[in-house]
């Protein structure tokens, strides 16, 4: 059953893109949210986290740890929904090894110029980043075996839609490993109007 939002969703979008560009930009600055590597070491990411570039893990803004669900296998194809400045696609791409590929996808321009610089500097040939929303992910039917999202989906209005893109670009018998917020109560009117409570 999905829920009407009254809200603008190209405006929801548009703060969305501001305040994850400014993580990208300002890693150091002070977010309603954590960030950074003590933050993904605090969610007991697994090892490969180690190799992953500052370029990346500076400005990571994950709300728990998708891999704690378990690992990936050599040779899958992985696509990571919201992977921001790339420190989930990098740890993936070293799980799925030179046989295998991790696309993550972002609307944000300046996460995507951030994971871009950190594959190259860990020499990730495995990996690409791809602009793009949820909403109408640019791949073809079942072209995945596993979705990762870490802190994404909760910043959609239309979670029918992004599940059902998501089961459309997996595979029969495909996983999400998704790490994400949920609430236990329903969110006032007011409070879906509130753009400030989507975005942080």
């Amino acid at each position: 059953m999905a829920i009407e939002v009254d809200i603008d969703v190209d405006v929801l979008k548009s703060e969305i893109r501001k305040t994850y560009a400014s993580v990208s930009q300002e890693p150091e600055k002070e977010f309603i949210f954590p960030t950074g590597r003590p933050w993904a070491e605090d969610l007991g990411y697994p090892e490969e986290l180690a190799t992953v570039p500052e370029t990346a893990v500076e400005s990571f803004a994950g709300v728990a740890n998708p891999f704690s669900l378990g690992r990936l296998s050599p040779g899958e194809r992985v696509l990571d929904l919201g992977s921001g400045a790339g420190t989930d696609s990098l740890v993936a791409a070293q799980m799925v090894g030179e046989s295998g590929r991790v696309t993550g996808i972002d609307m944000t321009p300046e996460m995507l110029a951030k994971a871009r610089a950190a594959a190259a500097e860990l020499g990730a040939a495995n990996v690409e980043f791809v602009e793009g929303e949820a909403e109408r992910l640019p791949f073809p039917d079942g072209h995945f075996d596993v979705v990762i999202s870490n802190g994404v989906i909760d910043l959609i209005p239309d979670k029918d839609v992004v599940f059902a893109e998501l089961n459309r670009v997996l595979v029969p018998g495909g996983r999400l490993q998704i790490a994400d917020v949920t609430i236990q109560n329903p969110v006032s009117e007011e409070g879906r109007r509130n753009i400030d409570l989507w975005t942080g």
